[in-house]
């Protein structure tokens, strides 16, 4: 057999030159710009071609001057006379994005760990760098945006080394932004990540680590092709969804999509095949041939599964179903987005949407605003609880207007994660505080260095979804970085406070809250409210309540009119009645009268602190 294997390799030459890699930043440490100067010095962008984040097409990537959505692009590189390929899988940088960002991990044998040299080692990075570890890849650390006046070097280099066990001399000092090192980091690639292994012959086994929607051609699935080799026209199928299609288009991924007649083991590429629902593909599926299938599917797939929840909803009620229609059309680009219609009594009809975290919340609700022009109001952030009933039964909720009557609850679970944060030494007693105030536990601190500290912490994620993540910058001067994955669902005493406006519940505002602050909170949120809401005609009376306690109350008293104005002198009496005839006249009013409650009455639970 070994005997086959060397006859059949001299016809496989060019795996030995294909080198696939991804890149692994934290935000803002100068990945996309990096990229940019990899193209520019292979040629695959013509100077006319090139701007600022090539590989970033949406403008919400360029101005947040973050990656989103992850890419795949081949460059052609020459080094002492023989042609390379080089594949880059971009990966989103941000912490709501990290199943994605371990499928494009798996997809590559090697990773391009690049760190600021004057902001240093953060959270995101080191929790990326342990997926790439755990994937055995080859690491090349690099020290970028070596050119700025604050940039420090050395103590930075220390930090890299401490981090990943790498001799000083492997890193690479690099600038993105002048080009200093960019020839270094090539021949590294080169020299240091090892060719794909994979049989070209063997019954084809690729992995999808990415898709993007096209009007024209329907669902475009990028993989990587681990054994075997995909041809035009192969009838194929997707092992986890168990769909089977024609590869009607098959190709490599330039800046633009380039058709092959087939693509082989250790290449990166595309297929079209006409797929009209974006939850037919899913990352991290297996493509393989329908009559010769792979003997194992690839390792790691799993449903991306929503965190965070919230409702969103049309402004104006008559828009519902254009509402509906635009979040069809961003769910064939974000498949991890999930929705299902409700209605609320405050709002009318809206959909419960489910999505990875906070970020992604931000960036569908943008996207809905630009792409759509959507106005919608979004309601409180919540994460799924599971509910355990007396009778045995177990429900999953997702909006706490769900929640059965209390008497009926035996316990009710919610999603802990372990939060990693990583600051410097004299903001540790602020960041313990706030995470100590936000029900965590401190697991460990480990310094770094002599002035930057990681700290870990167990802590609720329905404490991190409202303002956490602002109150964290604010209390360490924007020094903190904060990266977490979920741990479990735990036991916790957890209570529903709903919220009332002259005794009618608003269902957009109830909240469930640990029993040991329901109080403080339904007092913080009436006083809100109590500023928030438009005086009326009539009282209006606000109540947080706990099933039939009422723990707080306040109240927004009413405009009057002076209906005495016209009684000059005379017996006071006259002046009495007519008061009294208010006094009806305004209570038959609250009966009737509906208090209209403003956008930024849904959102001021988050602002609350």
């Amino acid at each position: 057999m070994s005997g086959v294997k060397e006859f059949l390799l001299p016809s496989h030459p060019q795996m030995k030159h294909i080198r696939n890699f991804c890149i692994i930043a934290h935000i803002d440490h100068g990945k996309s710009t990096l990229a940019d100067r990899l193209l520019e010095i292979t040629g695959t962008v013509s100077k006319r071609e090139s701007q600022a984040q090539v590989l970033d097409d949406m403008d919400l990537e360029r101005e947040r001057g973050i990656t989103i959505k992850s890419h795949a692009i081949q460059m052609n590189y020459n080094l002492d006379g023989q042609d390379y390929i080089l594949n880059l899988i971009d990966t989103p940088g941000h912490v709501d994005f990290s199943y994605e960002v371990s499928r494009s991990i798996a997809a590559c044998e090697g990773a391009l760990l690049i760190v600021d040299a004057a902001q240093g080692i953060q959270a995101q990075t080191i929790s990326n760098l342990y997926l790439a570890l755990h994937h055995d890849l080859v690491i090349i650390p690099i020290l970028n945006k070596i050119d700025l006046p604050a940039a420090m070097p050395e103590d930075v280099k220390d930090q890299i080394v401490e981090l990943t066990d790498c001799d000083r001399s492997e890193i690479i000092p690099a600038s993105a932004k002048t080009g200093l090192g960019i020839e270094e980091i090539l021949r590294a690639i080169v020299d240091r990540i090892p060719a794909p292994k994979g049989d070209p012959d063997a019954p084809l086994q690729a992995l999808i680590f990415d898709s993007v929607f096209n009007s024209f051609r329907g669902i475009i699935a990028y993989f990587r092709v681990m054994n075997g080799t995909i041809k035009t026209g192969d009838h194929v199928m997707f092992v986890n969804t168990g769909h089977d299609y024609k590869a009607e288009e098959i190709g490599i991924l330039k800046l633009t999509k380039s058709p092959r007649a087939s693509v082989s083991a250790g290449d990166v590429g595309y297929i079209i095949s006409g797929i009209k629902e974006a939850r037919e593909v899913k990352v991290g599926d297996t493509i393989t041939h329908v009559d010769r299938p792979c003997p194992e599917i690839i390792m790691g797939f799993e449903d991306v599964k929503p965190m965070v929840f919230a409702g969103i909803y049309p402004v104006d009620t008559d828009e519902f179903e254009e509402l509906r229609t635009s979040m069809g059309k961003l769910q064939l680009n974000d498949a991890a987005l999930v929705f299902e219609p409700e209605s609320s009594a405050a709002l009318g009809f809206g959909f419960r949407c489910g999505f990875l975290g906070m970020l992604h919340m931000e960036i569908i609700q943008e996207r809905l605003e630009r792409e759509f022009n959507m106005t919608v109001i979004t309601t409180v952030p919540n994460v799924s609880y599971e509910c355990f009933l007396t009778n045995g039964d177990h429900l999953v909720i997702n909006n706490p207007s769900d929640m059965p009557d209390p008497s009926r609850i035996d316990y009710i679970k919610e999603p802990y994660i372990k939060a990693q944060i990583i600051t410097k030494s004299e903001f540790i007693g602020a960041i313990m505080t706030l995470c100590i105030g936000k029900r965590g536990m401190l697991q460990g601190q480990a310094y770094l260095t002599t002035d930057r500290v990681e700290l870990a912490f167990e802590m609720p994620l329905a404490e991190i979804v409202f303002d956490f993540y602002d109150r964290l910058k604010t209390v360490s001067k924007g020094y903190a970085s904060f990266d977490y994955h979920p741990s479990e669902y735990r036991q916790s005493a957890l209570v529903k406070m709903d919220i009332r406006l002259n005794n009618e519940p608003v269902d957009a505002l109830s909240a469930l809250i640990h029993k040991d602050y329901a109080h403080s909170f339904g007092k913080k949120i009436c006083e809100k409210l109590k500023e928030l809401l438009p005086r009326q005609q009539f009282e209006i009376i606000i109540q947080a309540a706990i099933g039939a306690k009422i723990v707080a109350r306040e109240t927004v008293k009413a405009l009057r009119k002076d209906v005495t104005a016209k009684c000059y002198g005379g017996d006071i009496s006259r002046k009495r009645k007519l008061l009294e005839k208010q006094k009806k006249g305004k209570k038959r009013m609250r009966q009737v009268g509906n208090v209209e409650i403003p956008q930024q009455a849904f959102m001021a639970v988050l602002k609350l602190d």
